[in-house]
C-alpha cells in the first residue's frame, strides 16, 4: 500500500495497470491474500516500477 500511495495510484488504477483484478489488490493490501502468485507479484511490481523483492519487503 505504501508504494502504491507513493506513486499516487488508487487500488483500481493499480489493478488496471497491472492487469490484476481490483479485488486481488484489495485482498493483498488488507492481508486477506497473504500468498499471491509469483505472476501476480510480478505484474504488480512492474506496474509500480519496482522489483518483486522491493514489493514484498
Amino acid at each position: 500500500m505504501r508504494l502504491r500511495k507513493q506513486k499516487g495510484l488508487s487500488q483500481e488504477k493499480l489493478a488496471r495497470l497491472s492487469d490484476v483484478a481490483n479485488n486481488t489488490i484489495i485482498k493483498m493490501e488488507s492481508g486477506e491474500n497473504d500468498n499471491p502468485t509469483l505472476e501476480t507479484l510480478r505484474k504488480v511490481a512492474k506496474a509500480l516500477d519496482v522489483s518483486v523483492d522491493n514489493l514484498i519487503n
